[in-house]
């Protein structure tokens, strides 16, 4: 088995979200959808007769552990940067007054890559009359909730705030070559969870049961052979790259759009489906997405945008290119009534 090696990336991140070594559990999870899963079954068994609040832009697995666990769901409406809309969420609240809540906070979505203001989503919930023994917030980190301790002036993801979990996938910013992830709750919240398994000789609180004994060690190796300074220097790479490709994408009239905490690229969907999948473009209704990883250059940048802007010259020879402010705002679409 890979324990130790288990406990000591697990004691890397409780470090990160700072949570004292006795207050928390956690395992490695074989994928980002499990965390979430763990997340939200923690808050209901916490909670049974709770709400799950979460913004219509959460990944679907939120929705997914909703409709497993037969949770009552309620979809908050968001801003368009992608970020939940803390008006709508206290209407909602107040309307539902009477039950717990339970809140999916995401740490970068899956789309647009924006951060849910946690400290926001906290202050609606105690000015809504939701005592810290009323509500359990999961935060979904998926890939940015490793990357967001690293950026200036970003808020934190801590367990010094009332939060009850928080989960980030292992092969997305770190690289695993399988995919994983890490989850961690507090201590007091898993005993609802766990139970006594007699040939195990030990208490099961996972989802799965078993889990990849590999991962563990892929990823403690990334964690100590780059450390801290290794994530931040690639960290401010990936945002700066970021920001290039917005710069360049707007200089060549094609409407973008970067979340200041991402380096999620929004800009309006190709016409061409042999594009779409030469680069391998994520692409929901009228836009697409570049997610800018340590792994992208402004040289592989320059040949996508070069040949993005080459194909575009051909497909609206006739047409004007479509509007996608209602998206990404009028100040970021390039269309020609938003010029």
């Amino acid at each position: 088995h890979s324990r130790q090696f288990e406990v000591g990336v697990l004691d890397w991140f409780a470090r990160l979200w700072e949570i004292e070594k006795n207050d928390y559990w956690g395992y490695i999870t074989n994928c980002g959808t499990e965390g979430n899963l763990h997340g939200i079954l923690v808050g209901r068994e916490v909670f049974p007769d709770g709400i799950l609040y979460a913004s219509r832009e959460s990944h679907y697995s939120v929705f997914k552990a909703a409709r497993m666990y037969r949770m009552e769901c309620v979809k908050v409406d968001t801003l368009i940067s992608g970020e939940i809309d803390c008006a709508d969420f206290r209407a909602k609240l107040l309307a539902n007054k009477s039950k717990p809540a339970i809140i999916n906070v995401n740490i970068g979505t899956t789309v647009k890559g924006a951060v849910d203001d946690l400290d926001l989503v906290i202050q609606t919930l105690e000015g809504c009359g939701f005592s810290r023994d009323r509500f359990y917030i999961h935060c979904d980190g998926a890939l940015f909730g490793l990357m967001m301790p690293f950026v200036k002036r970003a808020p934190k993801v801590s367990f010094k705030k009332p939060i009850g979990s928080v989960s980030v996938s292992g092969h997305k910013f770190v690289g695993c070559p399988m995919p994983c992830g890490v989850q961690i709750t507090r201590m007091e919240h898993v005993n609802a969870l766990s139970s006594n398994v007699e040939y195990l000789a030990s208490r099961d609180a996972t989802i799965m049961g078993s889990r990849n004994g590999h991962a563990p060690i892929f990823l403690w190796y990334t964690l100590n052979r780059k450390g801290y300074n290794g994530f931040a220097k690639e960290v401010q790479k990936c945002l700066r790259n970021a920001h290039y490709l917005k710069d360049q994408l707007r200089a060549a009239g094609i409407g973008a759009m970067l979340n200041e905490l991402s380096s999620t690229v929004v800009f309006e969907r190709p016409r061409d489906e042999d594009f779409v999948r030469r680069w391998q473009l994520a692409c929901e209704g009228n836009i697409a997405h570049v997610v800018v990883m340590p792994s992208v250059s402004i040289e592989k940048l320059d040949v996508f945008l070069n040949e993005l802007v080459k194909n575009r010259s051909t497909w609206y020879q006739e047409k004007q290119p479509p509007c996608i402010a209602a998206d990404i705002g009028k100040e970021n679409c390039a269309c020609p009534l938003h010029k």
